[in-house]
C-alpha cells in the first residue's frame, strides 16, 4: 500500500542509503537537505509499490552522475533534476507518472524525492541496484534489455544534453565524458521503464529497506544499544574487520574518486592489515592479502560506536570503523550480471565468491 513519506522518513532513507551504498552515490547529508527542502515547499510524497503501478504506465530514475569528491564541493542549483526529466519526457513523447531510484546511495537515494516533491508525482518503492555502482550499465534493468536511451543531462549552468546510443555501454562513455565537461558532475534521467518492466527488472522494496536501515541506527542509538548489530539484522551482514584507517590513496580520474584504504586492525583484528579498493563503491576488501569481499556484495565502511556510514569522499585517517559485508541481490549472481559488475570487470584477477560463504 502507497504511504507518505515526510521530513522524519527522509531522515531514516538517507541514513540507511548511505549504508547500502557502499561508499558511493554522494554526500547523504547535501542529498537529505535537498529532499527536505522540497517537502517542506510542496508537502510530503507518495511512495507506491510496484504492484500499484499500472503495467503500461512510465517511469524515469533521476540521479547525480560523477565523482562524490566533486559533489561535496559543487552544489545543486536546484532545477537540474526538473530540467532533466521535462527533456526525457519531451523525448519519448508521452506521460511520465512516477519517479524511481537509480541507486541506492546518499544523493542518489533522495534526489528522486527531491523531483517527486516538485512534481507532485508518485515515488516508487524500488531501485536498479539495490546499492551503488559506479557505471551507467551497471543496473538491473541493463541486465533484462532496458536501454538508458533516451538519456539526458543537465548541469547547475543551464546546460542540458539528451543522448541515444546502440547500447547501455556506449552510454556509459559518451555520458561520462559529458559530466567530466560539465565539471565532474551532472545529473542525469534515464531507464525510462513501463510498470510491466518495473516488476521483472528492478530490486523492489529498496526504499523501504533504507528506512528500516537509518531506523534501526536511530533507533539503537537512542537505546544505547549497538547500532552494528541493528545494521546486521537487517541486512543479514557481517563484520568483516574492526580497524583504524592509517592512509587513504584518492584522486579524481575520468568522472570518478579512484583509490584505496588502508586499515589496521583493532580488536579481534589486531595486528592484521586491511585494503579496500574503490572506484566511487567500494569494490574489493584484502585481510592480510587475502580477498576476503568483493564487488557486487556490499562492503559499507560504518563508525565503530555510532554505525554512521562513511563515504569515499569522506575518508580520513584515524577514523575507527566496522567494515561490513552485506549479500548483494540475488539479480546480480547470474553469469551475464557477474560480466557486467564482477570481480574481473573492474580488473581484478579473481571469481567472486558470495560474501555469506566466506563467513557463514
Amino acid at each position: 500500500m502507497s504511504r507518505m513519506i515526510g521530513i522524519q522518513e527522509v531522515d531514516d532513507i538517507a541514513l540507511g542509503a548511505a549504508v547500502l551504498g557502499t561508499g558511493g552515490g554522494g554526500d547523504p547529508y547535501i542529498g537529505k537537505l535537498m529532499a527536505q527542502q522540497s517537502i517542506r515547499e510542496h508537502g510530503p510524497v507518495e511512495l507506491v509499490s510496484v504492484d500499484e503501478v499500472p503495467d503500461d504506465e512510465w517511469s524515469v530514475s533521476i540521479a547525480m552522475m560523477g565523482a562524490p569528491t566533486v559533489m561535496v564541493e559543487k552544489m545543486p542549483g536546484g532545477d537540474e533534476c526538473v530540467q532533466a526529466f521535462n527533456a526525457v519526457q519531451s523525448y519519448l513523447g508521452k506521460p511520465i507518472k512516477y519517479i524511481y531510484s537509480i541507486e541506492a546511495g546518499g544523493i542518489n537515494s533522495t534526489i528522486p524525492i527531491t523531483l517527486a516533491a516538485r512534481l507532485r508525482m508518485p515515488l516508487i518503492d524500488l531501485d536498479g541496484m539495490g546499492r551503488a555502482f559506479p557505471e551507467i550499465q551497471m543496473v538491473t534493468h541493463n541486465l533484462f534489455g532496458i536501454t538508458a536511451t533516451p538519456f539526458t543531462m543537465a548541469d547547475e549552468k543551464g546546460n542540458s544534453a539528451v543522448l541515444a546510443t546502440i547500447d547501455n555501454r556506449w552510454m556509459e562513455t559518451f555520458a561520462r565524458s559529458i559530466a567530466v565537461n560539465m565539471g565532474a558532475t551532472a545529473h542525469i534521467a534515464c531507464y525510462a521503464s513501463s510498470g510491466a518492466q518495473q516488476k521483472e527488472a528492478a530490486v523492489h522494496g529498496t526504499m523501504s529497506l533504507a528506512e528500516t536501515i537509518g531506523k534501526a541506527i536511530r533507533e539503537a542509538r537512542a537505546a544505547h544499544t549497538n547500532p552494528i548489530e541493528a545494521i546486521q539484522r537487517v541486512t543479514n551482514g557481517f563484520v568483516i574487520f574492526h580497524g583504524k584507517l592509517t592512509d587513504v590513496q584518492r584522486r579524481t580520474v575520468a568522472g570518478f574518486a579512484r583509490g584505496e584504504a588502508l586499515l589496521e586492525g583493532i580488536g579481534a583484528d589486531a595486528g592484521s592489515i586491511m585494503k579496500i579498493q574503490f572506484q566511487n563503491e567500494n569494490l574489493m576488501a584484502e585481510k592480510d592479502g587475502t580477498i576476503i569481499a568483493s564487488v557486487p556484495d556490499l562492503i559499507t565502511m560504518v563508525e565503530e560506536d555510532t554505525g554512521e556510514p562513511i563515504t569515499t569522499e569522506q575518508l580520513r585517517y584515524g577514523f575507527r570503523v566496522m567494515v561490513l559485508g552485506m549479500p548483494c541481490h540475488r539479480h546480480w549472481r547470474t553469469e551475464a550480471a557477474l560480466k557486467v559488475v564482477g570481480p574481473r570487470y573492474f580488473g581484478y584477477e579473481t571469481d567472486y565468491v558470495p560474501v555469506e560463504q566466506r563467513f557463514s
